[in-house]
């Protein structure tokens, strides 16, 4: 989880600068199709497809679907919505993924766990807007943030549907099946932005950064989070993505786009204390 929410940060970073240049849909619609070669090329590879996961075939189109639609609201949300708004709202997806978690598998917060999830928040918060609490107040939400809390909702849904409609294929197999889904369903619902593309006059940017989202912020981090949901709780899960404003900081400083305020280094150790809580939790010794 570490890695996937380093790697969910650059879709950050580098989304921001095509976000205007394609459709939402179009754009992870073809993120979707590369992200499924790559997962289905590395299936023929090892293991195949079983027989485990040509039963309850209905579950990927599910799946697919609602984790499509995160990354359509995403950018759909991010036309009108501010970068700082957006990445406030996305930190209520660890908090959404344990109420999902509690409905959906009985899955129980402890207090430990609940501990580090207000800190890593706190942290998170306070990276976002830069130790400003004048911004923080002036916080207001608006058409594009309540797009993109939907979004939120869908992906925090997610995380506990993936152990609870897992059959032990591998990840994988479970993954290659969520996405050849979502793409078929995201190609029927932007079918019209598709046929519509000069793709031709595409610019090589984004393609690069397409690149970027299907193979490292798709078909990396869909395999990451698949293992991760099969052995911890979906807050936890989710609690990882705390790390990811911090994480943007290290893109931001890799792409020559200047240092952040020293203060908002208080943030980044906010989550950090947070992530050292949810790893002594983990490493606990169960006792027959």
């Amino acid at each position: 989880m570490l890695l996937f929410s380093a790697l969910v940060a650059g879709s950050f970073a580098l989304g921001v600068l095509v976000a205007n240049d394609m459709s939402p849909a179009a754009l992870t619609t073809v993120r979707f199709w590369i992200a499924t070669g790559v997962i289905g090329a590395a299936v023929l590879a090892t293991t195949g497809v079983n027989r485990i996961a040509m039963g309850g075939l209905w579950r990927f189109p599910l799946l697919g679907a609602i984790y499509s639609s995160y990354f359509v609201l995403m950018f759909e949300g991010l036309k009108t919505a501010p970068a700082v708004s957006a990445a406030a709202v996305f930190t209520l997806t660890p908090i959404l993924s344990g109420i999902f978690g509690w409905l959906l598998l009985r899955q129980v917060t402890g207090p430990r766990m609940a501990i580090a999830l207000a800190i890593g928040a706190t942290g998170a918060l306070w990276v976002i807007f830069q130790a400003d609490l004048n911004a923080l107040l002036a916080f207001e939400i608006g058409r594009g943030e309540a797009i993109y809390f939907v979004g939120c909702i869908s992906h925090a849904i997610y995380i506990p549907l993936l152990r609870m409609f897992n059959r032990g294929e591998n990840a994988l197999v479970f993954t290659f099946g969520v996405l050849i889904s979502g793409s078929l369903a995201l190609t029927l619902y932007s079918w019209s932005d598709l046929t519509g593309i000069e793709w031709s006059e595409v610019s090589w940017f984004v393609w690069m950064t397409i690149g970027y989202l299907a193979v490292f912020a798709s078909a990396a981090t869909f395999v990451l989070v698949q293992f991760a949901a099969l052995r911890l709780p979906a807050a936890k899960v989710m609690a990882y993505t705390y790390l990811t404003p911090s994480w943007v900081i290290c893109w931001e400083l890799a792409m020559g786009n200047g240092v952040p305020p020293s203060i908002t280094l208080v943030g980044v150790g906010f989550t950090v204390v947070a992530l050292l809580l949810l790893l002594r939790d983990e490493e606990q010794p169960v006792h027959a």
